[in-house]
């Protein structure tokens, strides 16, 4: 498989690109970020390479950046999203303005990208959000981090509760109610127990 190409590039265009590696060209495709950063046609390039491998053909997708190619994969593990959509996508914004997009859950703005419909944004927002953080800004990331902690807390209390036969809709509800009112540090046994009293009236 070809994981990376250092040549001369022939020529270029949004979606593609020639690349000569000692006499042999080789086609790639490329998201629109990558486009704008490539050097004029004739110098050398350096990109990170996926090779696709169908039964008929054999087809390369090249990034300027390993967070690029990183979130590319991270893209096609999607069921329903194959290469050509998840180079549609990365063409669409920034890495890091896609991991807010995600991490924010803010479906609006990924279906703004010719050809994702709010079908598709609510997967990717669904399949990504516990994955993003390291595609995130540093200045976001801890909030990212902290947030993911919250909601695994939370979803560990409900589970919790579901357990002990309360149904999941009111669970939820009153834990939401003592989050929103502020009435105890937010751990595991504090909120349990505050729950617990607003469920029992």
């Amino acid at each position: 498989m070809i994981g990376y190409l250092r040549g001369l590039l022939l020529s270029k265009k949004p979606n593609l690109i020639v690349v000569d590696v000692r006499g042999v060209g080789y086609e790639v495709h490329i998201p629109l970020t990558s486009f704008y950063e490539l050097p004029n046609e004739g110098s050398e390039v350096v990109l990170k390479i996926h090779t696709h491998v169908r039964e008929d053909a054999l087809i390369l997708y090249g990034f300027n950046t390993q967070r690029e190619k990183d979130l590319f994969l991270r893209l096609i593990s999607i069921s329903g999203i194959g290469p050509k959509l998840a180079i549609t996508i990365l063409s669409g914004a920034k890495v890091e303005e896609l991991a807010q997009a995600v991490a924010d859950e803010n479906v609006p703005r990924l279906t703004l990208i010719p050809g994702v419909g709010r079908k598709t944004a609510e997967r990717v927002v669904l399949e990504l959000k516990g994955h993003i953080t390291p595609f995130l800004l540093p200045e976001h990331a801890a909030k990212s981090a902290q947030a993911n902690k919250t909601d695994g807390l939370q979803d560990d209390i409900v589970s919790a509760l579901v357990n002990l036969g309360y149904p999941k809709v009111g669970a939820e509800r009153a834990l939401l109610n003592v989050i929103s009112a502020g009435e105890c540090d937010r751990t595991f046994e504090n909120l349990l127990k505050h729950t617990l009293r607003r469920l029992a009236g």
